[in-house]
């Protein structure tokens, strides 16, 4: 075990140094590459327009949301109905999915109480 956490520390101080030796330049490139994005100057005003866009993009993108939203469950009705033609394949990606998202919420939860598993702290 001990051998094992030596291999782990050794490759976490390569990373290390790889990353302070190219992080510098790798940051320089992306921004290179996405200076299309990039507003100047940088003002209050130009954020707080930035943000006021993304929020009402936002917004006017929840009708299509909830349309969709609803076909999903008519299309879960009709599965349920035609429980019949139900497939085994449908339903372990069914089952899968559901497993997905219980292990989504637990990460959660251990992540919401200071990556603690016995609970919560004061």
């Amino acid at each position: 075990m001990a051998s094992k956490l030596v291999q782990l520390q050794a490759k976490a101080c390569q990373a290390t140094k790889f990353v302070a030796k190219h992080g510098s330049s790798y940051y320089k490139q992306l921004l290179e590459q996405n200076k299309q994005y990039i507003q100047e100057p940088a003002t209050i005003e130009k954020c707080s327009e930035l943000s006021k866009q993304l929020l009402y993009t936002r917004l006017a993108s929840i009708p299509g949301r909830y349309e969709t939203f609803w076909k999903e469950v008519d299309y879960a009705k009709t599965l349920l109905k035609n429980r019949a033609d139900l497939k085994v394949e449908h339903a372990g990606i069914a089952a899968l999915f559901g497993l997905e998202c219980f292990a989504w919420y637990c990460a959660g939860e251990i992540v919401g109480r200071g990556f603690t598993f016995t609970g919560y702290y004061p």
